[in-house]
Parts: C-alpha cells; sequence; structure tokens
C-alpha cells in the first residue's frame, strides 16, 4: 500500500545537502557558490571560514552536511570529495512597504533563496 521508491537521482559516487529559504538574496548568495564550485572540500571549507560574507556561516553548514551525507549515508571517502555543484535558486520574496516624503511608500523587498550542493568522490590518478 505504500508508494513506489523513487530511484536515486545522483550516481553512487555523489551525495547533496539542500538549504532552503536562506534570507539572503540568490545574487549575493551565488557569489559564495562560485567561490567554492569545483574545489576540494577541505579547499573549500577553508575558504569559507576566511570569507567575509555574513552569509558564508549557513553555506559552510550546508558543505558540512552535504559531507556528512556522503560519509554516513553512502560510505564515501571525505578526503577523496570535491564540491561538484553548488547552485543557488530563488524562493520567495517578501514585499515591505516604508514611508516615504509627501505621502508615498518605498516598497522594500526581502528575498530568499535555495542552495543545493553536491559533493563527488574523484579517484585521483596516480602517474
Amino acid at each position: 500500500m505504500s508508494k513506489v521508491k523513487q530511484p536515486r537521482a545522483l550516481k553512487d559516487n555523489e551525495a547533496k545537502a539542500v538549504i532552503r529559504m536562506l534570507r539572503v538574496s540568490p545574487q549575493k548568495l551565488n557569489l559564495l557558490a562560485q567561490l567554492i564550485r569545483g574545489k576540494k572540500v577541505e579547499t573549500a571549507l577553508a575558504d569559507l571560514e576566511f570569507s567575509r560574507k555574513r552569509i558564508s556561516v549557513e553555506v559552510r553548514k550546508a558543505l558540512e552536511s552535504a559531507i556528512a551525507n556522503a560519509e554516513n549515508n553512502h560510505s564515501l571517502d571525505v578526503d577523496d570529495l570535491v564540491v561538484a555543484e553548488a547552485h543557488v535558486g530563488k524562493a520567495l520574496v517578501m514585499k515591505r512597504f516604508s514611508p516615504r516624503a509627501r505621502g508615498r511608500a518605498g516598497r522594500i523587498e526581502k528575498p530568499f533563496s535555495n542552495l543545493t550542493i553536491v559533493v563527488r568522490e574523484v579517484q585521483e590518478a596516480k602517474a
């Protein structure tokens, strides 16, 4: 009577973490996603640790979650992980109004974003 299990969307050497409703604009969050995309996870964690952007704390949590998912759920080796994908999506935008001069109102938009991080185990070629 239960639903048929969906096949796994990712490959066997991949794991992902998704954080939804981050209170930052997608444009600002994408700057951090570009910073870590394609790097080894140790390097990416170090870059986020010393980033001066406020949201880097949340991005670091997402990356650590993806690493933990890879290690615990999919038995991947943490030392061989690379950030394969880091993409940002738009979530809702709260609209607020602020009073302005001469009876007008100024619109203030407070955007939210979604962040998806996919880590992949890459076997380094020994030459």
